[in-house]
């Protein structure tokens, strides 16, 4: 650590206990703006040997019961990394240097888990209803919902699931640490729209670290320090994953899919089923090209709005569907009948099909006589049938139906007979 960064810290550590109360919401405001001061304070915590780390978790976590707003954020903004030095010095089992860092993580939970007036906290979730439109879905788009009894008994309830009370720890323990670390995590959750971009870099670099150490991508990603495997929950990978999508969408594509490849690299060697679920999700919904977002706009996740008009989906059945439906059917059964005597005619006008005759050769002789036997033989006929055809067609010829029969079957079968018979017709 330089000693720039060392003087930074201490005039930081200062500057707050002579602050008298009426400058302390100008002061919350202002702290953001010192990039440098959030750099030295990273350092800090990265070290745990450093003399200036105790005091400055002190003044984090006076900040945090300062009951003011933008101070508490500025706290939240450095939990992550706080994170990763308590598991990393947990790991290496050297649990004199992690003293102060998890007094202020315990000193955060017991906050957060009691109100203003010292009762326990229950957190509420609302599970969104997919039957009601919201910012992430349309029913509209999922497809057509059939309205069955069960479905329209459910349909205006919310389902809600709570979380709490929490119970107050006095220390963190192999039993308790993930149960504490989870809530910590869903709290810095809470909290993320107000994050700066170097807090969600170290969110996706500690995510990263603690789902490869000790395992052989380890020696692919290059991270050195911790070798050991450090025991991770499948709650809190999820609250992981929650952070990791988030800055997706506000600036870190590539530290946020990094980490999420190295958390759905752990879950499929724990088995772990939530997380495994919530990453496959984030992957298969993401874009094919990185978002290139400014970090210093506005942050959003696009999504699709459809119009406000009201719309009647294609599948609907309604009085006109099922009136159309039926002159459908009625019009279909009324062709049918009336394809019915087409066939009969196509079977009584048989008798017009000619063989046509081809030659395959020009050679003269006999064949040429016999072809011209055969053409003279089919000329007769076919003018023989055309005047049989056009008496059947005489209005005053309509009783004779019987005899013009026979007499079509006959011709059919003189001409039968004729082609047979000149057995060197060519085709």
């Amino acid at each position: 650590m330089l000693a720039v960064d060392t003087g930074v810290v201490e005039e930081w550590l200062s500057e707050f206990k002579t602050l008298p109360e009426a400058s302390i919401s100008s002061y919350a405001t202002s702290l953001n703006d010192k990039t440098a001061l959030i750099s030295s304070l990273y350092k800090v915590i990265q070290e745990p040997q450093s003399e200036l780390l105790e005091p400055v978790c002190h003044q984090l976590f006076e900040f945090y019961r300062s009951g003011e707003e933008k101070l508490l954020r500025f706290t939240l903004q450095f939990l992550p990394e706080l994170m990763w030095c308590y598991l990393a010095v947990s790991a290496s089992r050297d649990l004199q240097s992690n003293g102060c860092i998890e007094a202020l993580l315990l000193g955060v939970y017991n906050l957060e888990i009691v109100d203003k007036e010292g009762h326990s906290k229950v957190l509420s979730f609302t599970i969104p209803s997919l039957s009601k439109p919201s910012v992430y879905h349309e029913p509209s788009s999922i497809g057509s919902m059939a309205l069955t009894e069960g479905a329209l008994s459910q349909h205006g309830l919310s389902r809600v699931v709570y979380s709490g009370p929490h119970p107050q720890r006095e220390m963190l323990t192999a039993q308790n640490r993930f149960e504490v670390l989870t809530f910590l995590l869903l709290c810095y959750n809470a909290a993320l729209s107000y994050m700066p971009a170097m807090s969600l870099q170290s969110l996706c670099q500690i995510c990263s670290r603690i789902c490869v150490c000790g395992y052989p991508r380890q020696q692919v990603r290059k991270y050195k320090g911790v070798n050991t495997r450090i025991p991770v929950s499948s709650e809190f990978m999820v609250q992981m994953l929650t952070g990791i999508y988030y800055a997706f969408y506000n600036g870190e594509w590539d530290l946020a899919r990094k980490a999420m490849d190295d958390v759905l690299y752990r879950a499929q060697l724990e088995l772990y089923p939530e997380p495994l679920l919530v990453a496959n999700a984030i992957k298969a919904s993401l874009p094919q090209g990185a978002m290139k977002s400014s970090k210093e706009g506005t942050r959003c996740i696009q999504v699709e709005i459809t119009p406000t008009s009201s719309r009647i989906s294609r599948n609907a059945v309604t009085s006109m569907s099922i009136r159309g439906h039926r002159w459908k059917r009625h019009g279909e059964d009324s062709g049918d009948q009336n394809e019915q005597p087409e066939n009969g005619n196509d079977a009584t006008e048989l008798g017009n099909f000619i063989i046509p005759e081809i030659s395959v050769t020009s050679v003269a002789g006999e064949r040429t006589g016999n072809g011209e036997k055969s053409r003279a033989l089919a000329d007769n006929d076919v003018q023989h049938l055309q005047g049989v055809q056009e008496t059947a067609t005489d209005p005053r010829t309509d009783s004779k139906g019987l005899p013009e029969i026979r007499r079509q079957k006959s011709v059919r079968k003189m001409m039968e007979d004729g082609i047979n018979s000149s057995g060197r017709v060519q085709f």
